[in-house]
């Protein structure tokens, strides 16, 4: 997880639903985050990944350039792009995928996060900045290709085949 707060310790939170509200108008779009529990000992359902789904698919491009506007937004894509650069499912994604900057957050509305009860400097995940999770074994695994590329979901894979 990395820190996501301003020099003061304020939160640094970009609220892309009033944004995009603001500038495409009320109900043209819908921001999702998949970090939604609103934990607030640390990251009060703000995370560093977002998907927005439009009713009005001709809007897409609108959107995006609304969004790449934005400060400490780093990557926005469309789904077609994001799912094929991020290995993502496209059918789960909204049409535009974004990604916060290492030293910021992403939320839907601001009304919809409540960071009063944050005790602790805001510290998040879900981004670029994050992606990089140590694979520790207890034994040795073989990897029978040196170039291929693990994912997350693979430590399942690796888990059960070391246990047999």
């Amino acid at each position: 997880m990395q820190s996501k707060s301003r020099s003061d310790g304020s939160p640094n939170a970009i609220f892309l639903q009033d944004i995009l509200d603001e500038t495409l108008g009320k109900d043209i779009s819908k921001v999702i985050l998949p970090i939604t529990d609103p934990y607030v000992v640390h990251h009060g359902a703000l995370g560093s990944f977002a998907t927005v789904y439009l009713d009005d698919k001709s809007r897409i491009h609108d959107a995006i350039v609304e969004i790449q506007k934005i400060d400490d937004i780093e990557v926005v894509l469309t789904n077609e792009e994001g799912c094929a650069q991020y290995d993502l499912p496209t059918d789960r994604m909204g049409d535009i995928i974004c990604m916060s900057s290492k030293n910021s957050t992403i939320g839907s509305a601001e009304k919809a996060h409540d960071l009063s009860k944050l005790k602790e400097p805001l510290r998040s995940h879900g981004g670029l900045h994050e992606r990089e999770v140590p694979f520790i074994s207890n034994k040795k695994i073989n990897l029978n290709d040196a170039n291929v590329k693990l994912n997350n979901y693979d430590a399942f894979y690796y888990a059960i085949s070391g246990a047999m």
